[in-house]
């Protein structure tokens, strides 16, 4: 018989590390995917997972149960990142200003063959991967946040609003706001709008000489790939993607990397049990 949340959530502060396992590996990707997206690289977002998760263990005698118990842990996801500043893109902030300037610069013309014998193809899919995350941290916070959840993990506008403690009338609003302001830029400057003036594969070692990709760690390629609808509950009911959004919405989720959530096991192995729950 399938144990009840609260139920789990009842074993895990009575000091069953199994039931708190399990509940911690039911967000650890939804977190890991939310971190990847609001701060644009792999290893700021693996930082940020285990400092999610440890939220949710330390919190979780918190929970009243007045929301799904995936409500609330999107919830301290979302706030915990809205507020976070360790990562690369809070110390070198972009701007679509900025972000378009260097596309129409014309820089990669002079940059010789940086491959090292790496496929381009897989050269040029690390840097669309790769670009996507960028684009998205032109954004400041709050409207990250929402277009995010609007376009790639597609919650409907009650469950994004209830994360978001606002109306879904205004979720909806600044959503549409921020659809429009990537979208112009998609327009504009990517290729894969198809009116853009960038292309991926021109730009390829003009990233490896920006160290914006690397030949040989290729690292949204060495994540194991999956759909939203695998990591979150919310997609039965999904928002409705509408113009030149499909290209964020059609770029994969990811299972958080086995050694964030091996990390996690560590540390809640080196504590005492009953203090990291209730601290």
């Amino acid at each position: 018989m399938q144990q009840t949340e609260k139920e789990m959530i009842e074993k895990a502060l009575s000091g069953d590390q199994k039931a708190l396992e399990t509940i911690l590996s039911g967000v650890q990707d939804m977190a890991f995917n939310l971190s990847l997206r609001m701060l644009g690289t792999v290893p700021d977002a693996e930082d940020a997972t285990q400092e999610i998760l440890i939220k949710v263990m330390t919190r979780l005698s918190a929970f009243r149960g007045e929301s799904s118990l995936s409500t609330w842990a999107f919830r301290i996801a979302v706030n915990h990142l809205q507020d976070y500043r360790r990562h690369m893109f809070a110390q070198r902030p972009l701007s679509f200003e900025a972000y378009g300037a260097d596309i129409a610069s014309g820089r990669e013309k002079d940059v010789p063959d940086l491959s090292g014998g790496v496929d381009e193809a897989l050269l040029e899919r690390e840097l669309k991967l790769s670009c996507t995350n960028v684009m998205l941290q032109c954004l400041d916070a709050e409207s990250r946040c929402i277009f995010i959840l609007g376009t790639m993990f597609r919650l409907n506008s009650q469950a994004a609003a209830e994360i978001l403690e606002i109306t879904p009338e205004a979720y909806r609003q600044r959503l549409s706001r921020v659809r429009k302001r990537m979208a112009a830029f998609l327009a504009e400057y990517c290729g894969l709008s198809g009116t853009g003036m960038c292309n991926c594969r021109r730009r390829v070692h003009y990233a490896i000489a920006s160290h914006r990709i690397r030949p040989d760690c290729l690292e949204f390629q060495k994540l194991d790939a999956c759909g939203y609808d695998a990591i979150c509950s919310f997609t039965d009911a999904m928002e409705e993607i509408d113009g030149l959004s499909q290209i964020f919405a059609d770029f994969p989720a990811y299972r958080c990397p086995e050694e964030a959530a091996a990390r996690m096991r560590e540390l809640m192995a080196s504590r005492s049990f009953a203090e990291v729950l209730h601290e």
